[in-house]
């Protein structure tokens, strides 16, 4: 099976401090993958790299094959609306718009008609178990609805890829479970991967295999012996 998304060899320093040092990484279609590792190894920045949000200091990362550095900055920015789907640990919904309104702004951003992307929105709502709360503000909600609003808006677009970066991290173990059972029927459905970054076992096992990030490198832990 050809990878989906690709990573081989990626370095990257932030200043004098190297985050990444020779991290490699491979996801296929459908699949998740657990990105583990203590906090400072590298996890969040090798997702970074992967989503085409940073550019690595040395490396290549792929995308069906396409190396993401050949592509313009207006490309890169069209396959993160269209191809990838983002859910990061307090949601990071825009607190003017309503629950609906969020989960459309991909969307519309795309140029699909309000009306459509807002029956579509309260469609991934339901889904998620939250239309009740399609018209509240972010700031009206609780944080498990609220991280369920985000996953929906991660998802609204079909994605071939969400990336999860720590996305029950601020959640109760009983809404952080239900998030992630969410998260992965919902993109299992639609044979999208997912790249879930998290410090959490009860996290990581939802995944079908962990990856762990220490010290800048990448290991696979199904080839671990």
């Amino acid at each position: 099976m050809t990878a989906l998304l690709t990573a081989n060899d990626l370095h990257k320093s932030y200043a004098s401090t190297p985050a990444l040092a020779g991290a490699d990484f491979s996801i296929n279609a459908g699949e998740v993958v657990a990105v583990m590792g203590p906090s400072g190894s590298g996890k969040s920045t090798l997702l970074h790299c992967l989503a085409g949000l940073v550019p690595p200091d040395q490396g290549i990362v792929r995308y069906q094959g396409r190396d993401l550095a050949v592509l313009s900055d207006a490309e890169r920015s069209a396959l993160r609306r269209a191809d990838f789907g983002f859910v990061f640990q307090f949601g990071q919904l825009v607190p003017e718009l309503s629950c609906v309104e969020n989960v459309a702004l991909p969307l519309r951003l795309t140029g699909t008609k309000r009306k459509e992307a807002e029956a579509r929105a309260t469609e991934w709502l339901a889904r998620l178990e939250v239309d009740d709360v399609r018209h509240h503000r972010p700031g009206q909600v609780s944080g498990g609805q609220g991280q369920r609003v985000a996953v929906a808006r991660a998802l609204v677009n079909n994605p071939r890829v969400v990336f999860a970066d720590e996305p029950t991290g601020a959640l109760d173990s009983l809404n952080g479970e239900r998030v992630m059972q969410l998260l992965v029927e919902a993109a299992q459905e639609s044979a999208a991967a997912i790249v879930l970054v998290t410090h959490e076992s009860r996290v990581a096992a939802f995944s079908d295999r962990e990856v762990v990030v220490r010290d800048g490198k990448a290991r696979d832990m199904a080839g671990a012996a």
